[in-house]
């Protein structure tokens, strides 16, 4: 049983922290997902702004080759359109993502594209 489920009608004093780290990793997370890349190749920092969390980020894309694309031209709308909408996008995804799970309020997601991992097979997400 809760301490909360003991007390109807209370609030506790006191307050929760989520470290720099666990941010990170929530956000790093959240990005490697939407991109279709490994965590490990997402860069992330933060910087207050104007008292809020502004989250940005340097990470690959994954895209299909440029060969399958010359072959199958639906694959760029398959694919969910070219990068710099796809990176658009993203940019609202990762921060309903992020404040979700990490319960932190983000002033915005900043997004540098740093690469293309090229894909062959399979739907890129």
């Amino acid at each position: 049983m809760s301490v909360a489920a003991t007390l109807p009608g209370r609030e506790l004093a006191g307050h929760n922290r989520i470290s720099t780290q666990a941010l990170t990793s929530v956000a790093r997370a959240a990005a490697a997902e939407v991109f279709a890349v490994p965590a490990s190749a997402v860069r992330v920092s933060w910087t207050d702004d104007a008292g809020a969390l502004a989250l940005s980020l340097s990470s690959p894309i994954s895209a299909p080759t440029l060969s399958v694309v010359r072959n199958n031209p639906e694959r760029v709308a398959r694919s969910g359109g070219s990068i710099v909408s796809r990176a658009t996008e993203a940019k609202a995804k990762i921060l309903a993502q992020v404040e979700h799970l990490s319960g932190s309020r983000l002033s915005r997601v900043d997004i540098r594209i740093s690469g293309i991992q090229a894909t062959d097979e399979g739907r890129v997400q």
